[in-house]
This record gives C-alpha cells, sequence and structure tokens, in this order.
C-alpha cells in the first residue's frame, strides 16, 4: 500500500500532525478524517469531505476493530489539543499510519475548509460551558 503520508506533516514526539490543508488534500487522495467531537457537535456543524468517520472520543476504543490498521487516519477534535493522545492509542493498537490534524475543527474552519451546517442542530447556551442541544418542539 502506498504511504499517503509520504512528505506530509511534521513529527512531534513520535506523532505525526497535519495541518488542516494538509488533511483535506489527503482525505481527498483517500485518507480517512477520524472526527473526535462529541455529535452535540459534529451534528450541527460537520466537516464536509468524503472518508469522515465520527467516533466520538467517548467510547472512540470500541471502533478499533471496524478499521484496517494498515489504513491512514487523521485524527481531529474541535481545537487540536487531545487529537494527539488519540494518535497514541492508535498506534499503541498497532495501527501504521495515524496523525493529528493541528488546530482542529476550529482552524478547519478558520481556513475556509468545506464544512456542513445543519441549523437544525445549532446549540443554544450563554457560553462554550452551557451549550446543550436545541429544544425542538418542547411546548412551556
Amino acid at each position: 500500500m502506498k504511504d499517503l503520508f509520504r512528505n506530509h506533516g511534521i513529527q512531534t514526539r513520535g506523532i505525526l500532525s497535519f495541518t488542516p490543508r494538509e488533511t483535506h488534500e489527503l482525505v481527498n487522495q483517500g485518507v480517512f478524517l477520524i472526527d473526535l467531537r462529541n455529535t452535540d457537535f459534529s451534528d450541527y456543524k460537520a466537516f464536509d469531505v468524503p472518508n469522515v468517520l465520527n467516533f466520538p472520543m467517548e467510547g472512540f476504543e470500541q471502533h478499533f476493530e471496524e478499521l484496517d490498521k494498515e489504513g491512514h487516519y487523521i485524527l481531529a477534535d474541535s481545537s487540536g489539543l487531545k487529537s494527539r493522545d488519540y494518535v497514541q492509542k492508535m498506534v499503541d493498537k498497532g495501527f501504521m499510519h495515524a496523525g493529528s490534524m493541528s488546530g482542529g475543527f476550529v482552524e478547519w474552519e478558520r481556513d475556509g475548509l468545506p464544512v456542513k451546517v445543519d441549523v437544525n442542530e445549532r446549540l443554544t447556551g450563554a457560553c462554550a460551558c452551557q451549550l446543550k442541544p436545541r429544544e425542538r418542539g418542547k411546548s412551556e
């Protein structure tokens, strides 16, 4: 199998990191993008590219058996702070080609890369710590 990561990314402490633009390019070449965000966030705004897998952090390891250990995977979270830890879990389980997307979904969106928005799944709340799903059709 061709190494799709060759000449891409920066390796830091044994983990490959990719920019959102590199990730976009690689996903269009067949790399799988694993969205680690909770579905409360990914249902509202999602990566709008092929080969996206939604494996939220809570229960991420349950999906290992679904994946080909020879496949190419880039993991992304909301801000790029936790995805490296999950890449390490994959490497520890024998995955050969796993990397992290720097900056997460925030940088992906900031770079103007494709995003799919479902306004019916928009979150409500005064700040990020209080965001919750919109209450649809609920009468008071």
